[in-house]
């Protein structure tokens, strides 16, 4: 099982770490790491690792083994491996994270803007991301949502994390907010990502600490993509 220090801390950048094992596509399995593998919509953090002798490679992606608790790094083509039980550094391209974790915290704030059942959704690396809902009525307008959304957002206010059990998320089910999209059950508990006064909900992935860092945020298309289903888009201006 790998330590995921981005649960407690989206705001960790490097960490050191020990290679437990390289599994047979060639992927790096840590004891610990500071990346976020893909899962919920969100993609795998990038980066590098470097070996003791200051050598580094790069980290195309993150992803989850079978089992969910083993995350693998997933290295650039060609790249050398390290030995088992190698003492390393592994250290996120931050530029790109921080982006997600502005527009994934806004996807959420999205939700209380619009608050309808979520059919699906998607960050991208460019600061955008969307979330489809099945609306009755497909009547949104562009401008109205951008000014609920940024309204929300400059608020500032904080977000926080707890955590419930499988059984408590369970009995209460209007917590779950994405039909597509199951909570990170499992494991026995469950995060769930509080915005302070704004929404709640559980998640997995990577948010940022308070609302305001997230900047303004502009909705760039909203898509007809079924009798009630509306794509709606949004990026960090």
């Amino acid at each position: 099982m790998t330590e995921t220090l981005f649960r407690s801390d989206s705001y960790l950048r490097d960490c050191d770490a020990t290679v437990m094992a390289l599994n047979e596509r060639g992927g790096i399995i840590l004891d610990r790491t500071v990346f976020y593998a893909q899962g919920g919509g969100q993609p795998g953090d990038r980066g590098q690792i470097e070996f003791g002798d200051g050598k580094t490679i790069a980290i195309a992606t993150t992803v989850y083994e079978a089992d969910r608790s083993t995350i693998v790094h997933v290295p650039a083509a060609g790249s050398a491996l390290p030995s088992l039980g190698a003492k390393v550094k592994a250290t996120l391209d931050w530029e790109t994270r921080f982006k997600r974790m502005r527009i994934h915290t806004a996807l959420h704030l999205l939700t209380a803007v619009l608050p309808y059942p979520v059919t699906g959704g998607a960050i991208g690396d460019a600061g955008d991301g969307r979330l489809d809902f099945d609306i009755p009525d497909g009547g949104l307008d562009k401008a109205q949502i951008a000014a609920d959304l940024n309204a929300k957002i400059a608020v500032d206010a904080p977000v926080r994390y707890s955590w419930i059990s499988d059984e408590e998320l369970l009995a209460n089910p209007s917590l779950i907010k994405t039909m597509s999209v199951k909570p990170p059950m499992g494991s026995g508990r469950v995060r769930l990502v509080e915005i302070v006064g704004l929404d709640l909900q559980p998640c997995g992935g990577t948010h940022v600490g308070r609302t305001g860092e997230i900047g303004l945020v502009l909705v760039t298309d909203i898509e007809k993509k079924g009798k009630q289903n509306r794509r709606v888009r949004i990026a960090l201006a």
